[in-house]
């Protein structure tokens, strides 16, 4: 298997697109391997039949320009309360040997947003280890990057998606199910259903924006230094 540059996992279909649509789609611009991982299809959700949220983060991932999606089937709401989903994590990333891991940040108002962040930081640590009995070579990935979905706090550093932000919302809009409004042809009125749910994505992108003196960013944390050549912009 040919290693990738970047994996990026959310707990459900559009947790990466809300998170880091614009990275994404400016890391497939500059012709880096990237790979999407859904860990669950939704099914708890309000909206939306698991084969319609396959279907809108397929069309999600083709506008993103990503190599390929996967979804690994956990049940949603149970992210990791099977002990088999730590090993299934572990030898997905073995799979493909990633440089970077993207996850979401440990704190969230979603319990699976939470638990997947903390599954798979344990994953990419074990991933390395040679002698942990999980499926595959030990593949260690330089680095995990945490992303926000519902939350946001002080960045360890923000990427500028400026000029990849319009692909970042029509990949967004693919998650029709999600985000249709009920008075537009939508389903049950619910928290993303509003325009403010929208708002609170792009305000949050605009504000890591603004502080770094670009139009849109998006925030990422990490747990190690962040090392420089030297004080030199």
């Amino acid at each position: 298997m040919q290693s990738i540059d970047l994996l990026a996992f959310g707990p459900h279909p559009d947790d990466i697109e809300i998170g880091i649509g614009g990275t994404v789609a400016r890391h497939a611009a500059l012709g880096l391997q990237v790979g999407l991982c859904d860990l669950t299809t939704g099914e708890m959700g309000t909206n939306g039949t698991p084969d319609e949220r396959l279907a809108e983060a397929e069309a999600a991932r083709t506008v993103l320009g990503a190599a390929w999606r996967a979804n690994l089937h956990w049940p949603d709401r149970r992210v990791g309360k099977d002990p088999a989903h730590l090993d299934q994590a572990i030898a997905f990333i073995r799979q493909h040997r990633p440089r970077v891991v993207a996850a979401p940040y440990w704190s969230d108002r979603h319990p699976d947003h939470v638990a997947a962040s903390a599954l798979l930081a344990e994953a990419v640590a074990n991933a390395g280890l040679r002698r942990y009995p999980a499926a595959g070579e030990a593949w260690k990935p330089d680095w995990i990057c945490y992303y926000f979905v519902n939350e946001a706090a002080p960045p360890s550093f923000v990427i500028d998606v400026s000029d990849h932000y319009d692909v970042k919302r029509r990949a967004l809009d693919c998650h029709a199910s999600q985000f249709t409004r009920p008075d537009a042809g939508g389903g049950t009125a619910t928290r993303l259903t509003t325009p403010l749910f929208r708002q609170l994505i792009e305000s949050r992108d605009a504000q890591f924006g603004a502080l770094a003196g670009v139009r849109w960013a998006e925030g990422f944390v990490v747990r190690e230094p962040v090392v420089r050549d030297s004080l030199m912009r």
